[in-house]
């Protein structure tokens, strides 16, 4: 018995859909008609790469898609077999959803080979469904299993996404505005972000469901177009999403732009209101001689007077063309 560097699972898996555990020492074992191998690896292990690239018997172009860093969503049949790479939401701790983690795997009908670099969350539940036999019952339902547990996860977001739109868009209604342009740009980056990946991911479920694959069963087909549909769905919804995130943040601007328009007009009739009653007070308060009311002591307050009556005059007439 010996340990494999990136082996993360090693499981046989039966027609009853419950899984054993095995150590890297029988990954040659042969298996039983009704059973079935499912081996997930690190890719960034060196055992597991060379494992990979020397043991599995895959070719070339498999090998390196299994252990490629950066790859897109997609579905290539191969020979018999079926090579998938998939998006999946990513629940690890600090990081951020949208931050979309890869799963690569090969499938025939007996074995599935699959790789990731960030954990997935439906690892651990596809391992207590096996302990509870509860699990798939072949490779191809395997395949369904995985897509409908990562699209699931990608509906959600998708969900929460449109929900905090609906928040911002009440927000605007009742003139809450504070701080909304930050949220509404992190918004239409994280939904930039998601149809990047998903709108591939799509025609890739819908590439997985070909008839030249003779052990995907008609119940895995139909489950795969269920996906698809699911994924279709979810696409569109963030399609919404961000058409709406863009239309809110339109809004917003108009608001803004409002708003400053309001407190101009304000300090333009302030500043009107103020004109004439400047020039009068400049007018007076200049040093040569000649100044009306210098000896008189009560020509301050007969000053006041006329300054008040005049911004009185004004004022009245502004209300009258409605200015105010």
């Amino acid at each position: 018995m010996y340990a494999l560097e990136g082996l993360l699972h090693a499981v046989v898996f039966n027609e009853r859909g419950s899984g054993r555990s095995i150590s890297a020492s029988e990954l040659s074992l042969p298996l039983k008609d009704n059973e079935f191998l499912w081996l997930h690896f690190d890719y960034t292990a060196d055992e597991a790469q060379d494992w990979v690239a020397n043991e599995s018997g895959l070719q070339e172009s498999d090998v390196e898609a299994l252990l490629k860093e950066e790859t897109r969503p997609r579905a290539v049949i191969s020979q018999n077999g079926l090579l998938v790479c998939l998006r999946g939401v990513n629940t690890n701790a600090g990081a951020d959803p949208e931050d979309m983690v890869a799963l690569r795997m090969w499938l025939d009908g007996k074995r599935i080979i699959s790789t990731r670099f960030r954990s997935h969350a439906w690892e651990a539940d596809i391992m207590q469904q096996f302990r509870n036999g509860e699990g798939p019952d072949s490779t191809g339902a395997f395949l369904v299993v995985v897509a409908e547990m990562m699209v699931e996860r990608i509906h959600d977001l998708v969900g929460d996404l449109e929900d905090r739109v609906a928040e911002m868009e009440e927000s605007m209604l009742t003139y809450k505005t504070d701080a909304m342009r930050t949220q509404l740009a992190d918004l239409r980056r994280q939904t930039i972000n998601l149809r990047r990946y998903l709108s591939p991911q799509r025609e890739a479920l819908a590439r997985m469901q070909s008839d030249k694959l003779e052990w995907l069963g008609h119940e895995d087909r139909l489950g795969l177009r269920e996906v698809h549909d699911w994924m279709s769905r979810a696409v569109d919804d963030l399609d919404a999403t961000r058409e709406r995130a863009a239309i809110a943040n339109e809004e917003l601007a108009n608001r803004m732009a409002e708003q400053l328009t309001q407190r101009m007009y304000m300090l333009s009739m302030i500043a009107a209101l103020f004109m004439p009653l400047t020039f009068l007070t400049g007018l007076l308060g200049i040093n040569v001689g000649g100044i009306p009311g210098a000896d008189n002591k009560e020509a301050f307050l007969w000053v006041c007077y006329l300054l008040g009556g005049i911004g009185l005059l004004l004022y009245l007439l502004f209300r009258r063309r409605k200015w105010v």
